[in-house]
């Protein structure tokens, strides 16, 4: 399937940047949004241009609007031809297909999708035509889909720049929660800790502190959105996480020395594979 004309539904942070990207790689793209605001800052920065109705259906309907609102969008979209294949940029994926399916949603030509790719910034300003090169964009083929949709979409995340993988949904929404879902929730808890400025501490904060708390500036909003979409598999991980905490407590009032050490050589290990397959160099400086 040729990707040609593309409407991008939502001018938030990714469809912003999908729009950059697209008409960086020569692809029609209109925009639309409930936020006139949103919309109009995306149209100066050229990610598209405004969509108008009644052009006939386009290649391929982007639905970048928050996770709980991606069904209804899709209902609607599918209802009016908006398109020949629908594919939503959403980070929680089984909630979407199951909600989808019971909406009655026609589902061979919708292609479940999250790019992996994001900023702690939020908005269409925040867009970048460069977000996705060389990042993963996984792709949830179900069982009735179509094969063309499929490969529809997987054009479009190719000429986004990205790197296609093809997970079932259970398995997406359960990395996801692993690799960003869980790392937003302990960084927001450790930063919430300064809600109320303790100046004493801050003034001997160092760039570890800012690091491991960077993603916590995300729209608190979205992200509850997203928690809520993928709660299953973020409280089993986060039990975990905590149990790891709590035994680290204990251990210390307890003096165990060898339980703490087990857990941060554990930590060596993972931050290892980690760094690893990001492509980096692991350091031994500690921060």
């Amino acid at each position: 399937m040729d990707t040609r004309r593309v409407l991008v539904i939502g001018c938030g942070l990714i469809g912003t940047s999908v729009g950059l990207a697209l008409r960086r790689a020569g692809v029609h793209v209109t925009l639309a949004d409930h936020d006139p605001r949103a919309l109009l800052r995306a149209l100066r920065m050229g990610a598209g241009v405004r969509f108008v109705p009644g052009g006939g259906p386009v290649d391929v309907v982007v639905i970048a609007t928050p996770p709980s609102t991606v069904v209804p969008v899709l209902v609607e979209a599918q209802r009016r031809g908006l398109g020949a294949v629908y594919t939503d940029v959403a980070s929680a994926k089984g909630r979407i297909l199951d909600e989808a399916e019971r909406a009655g949603c026609d589902l061979a030509s919708f292609v479940p999708g999250h790019p992996m790719a994001g900023r702690e910034l939020s908005g269409a300003g925040a867009g970048r035509a460069d977000l996705f090169v060389g990042r993963a964009w996984v792709l949830c083929p179900h069982p009735g889909v179509d094969e063309r949709a499929l490969r529809g979409v997987a054009g479009l995340a190719a000429a986004c720049g990205a790197e296609v993988t093809l997970l079932p949904a259970e398995a997406h929404d359960r990395a996801a929660a692993a690799v960003s879902h869980v790392p937003l929730v302990v960084s927001a808890a450790l930063a919430g800790r300064f809600a109320v400025p303790d100046a004493d501490a801050l003034a001997l904060a160092g760039t570890g502190l800012r690091d491991v708390t960077r993603v916590a500036g995300s729209p608190a909003g979205l992200w509850r959105d997203i928690l809520e979409q993928n709660a299953g598999a973020v409280a089993e991980l986060l039990d975990v996480v905590a149990g790891e905490l709590r035994l680290v407590a204990d251990s210390l009032r307890a003096g165990d020395g060898e339980s703490v050490a087990g857990v941060l050589a554990a930590g060596n290990v993972g931050r290892g594979h980690i760094v690893r397959a990001l492509g980096g160099v692991v350091s031994r400086k500690a921060s």
